[in-house]
């Protein structure tokens, strides 16, 4: 069956950095849009950013550009997300989608806290 499994969350204080992934296994990731979303307590789930399936093509919410870089090995089946200079409202739930045409898959989510 399909899986996409984040990890790389975790605690970090204003001005660091994460990295997050999500591996994929069940489906053929090279053909795959690769996304980011993320979900504050109370407030929707929004996209963060996307990468096409090759990687030649990126693009980022206002709110993340400059600072979250989205990178992908599809050899290794895997998304990236390179968070730096984090923000306290960057605190959120982060999960990865894959979507082709119009079949979509999500992940489970991983917790990222920015506190002092």
């Amino acid at each position: 069956q399909v899986q996409l499994v984040e990890s790389g969350g975790g605690l970090v204080q204003p001005g660091g950095s994460l990295r997050l992934s999500c591996v994929v296994s069940g489906l053929t990731f090279s053909i795959y849009t690769m996304s980011w979303y993320r979900q504050a307590p109370g407030k929707e789930r929004e996209l963060v950013g996307t990468i096409t399936s090759t990687g030649g093509s990126t693009n980022y919410a206002d709110s993340v550009k400059g600072r979250f870089t989205i990178s992908r090995d599809n050899a290794k089946n895997t998304v990236y997300l390179q968070m730096n200079r984090l923000k306290p409202e960057d605190t959120a739930v982060y999960y990865c989608k894959a979507g082709f045409l119009r079949t979509v898959y999500w992940g489970q989510g991983t917790q990222v806290t920015v506190s002092s």
